[in-house]
């Protein structure tokens, strides 16, 4: 961390700021210790973070939780993004509780990450603890990157969906899970 708080340091004295000044005095080890909370999923693994929340079910129909926030930092311009996460999956015999899908939602938004990885790995992690016949995941989010620099369109919202094996190959489950979502989360 503490290598961390001296790159702060070091970033604040590149721009020309005084480390000196009262609202900067404490700046480095505050951003230090807030960056580290904001990558707190490289700390974390799936195993841990689902604690064996996976139990027995006949339940073969779709599990959809829906509107779970997130925020996370885009690995190009150490930006944040935020926005919603949908997940579904088809069940095969067991299921998982229901605070686990936030949680696995927050070990890989909590990493530097781009939307598009991020739906397929959170997609991958919900078929992995399940053994589930299919997932689906779709976000729908605000990139600070886009509306802070560069073009700065303060509107524009990026969807992105991961269709894993029979949300992906069977048609109906396919539109159950697009008909279900909102159109944006704004």
């Amino acid at each position: 961390m503490m290598s961390m708080q001296q790159s702060y340091s070091d970033l604040l004295t590149a721009i020309g700021e005084d480390l000196q000044r009262p609202g900067l005095k404490d700046t480095p080890a505050r951003a230090a210790k807030a960056f580290h909370y904001l990558t707190s999923g490289y700390q974390a693994n799936l195993l841990d973070v689902t604690n064996d929340a996976v139990f027995p079910s006949d339940n073969r129909e779709m599990v959809l939780v829906k509107n779970i926030e997130f925020y996370s930092l885009c690995e190009h311009h150490l930006l944040p993004f935020h926005g919603r996460v949908h997940i579904a999956y088809l069940p095969e015999g067991k299921v998982l509780g229901l605070s686990k899908f936030a949680r696995i939602t927050e070990m890989f938004a909590r990493r530097l990450q781009i939307q598009e990885n991020l739906t397929q790995q959170i997609a991958e992690a919900i078929l992995e603890v399940t053994g589930a016949r299919g997932a689906a995941v779709m976000i729908d989010s605000a990139h600070m990157c886009m509306m802070m620099r560069g073009v700065a369109k303060q509107q524009s919202t990026t969807r992105t969906i991961c269709l894993l094996g029979e949300m992906k190959s069977n048609e109906q489950a396919r539109r159950e899970f697009l008909a279900a979502i909102p159109e944006s989360y704004h």
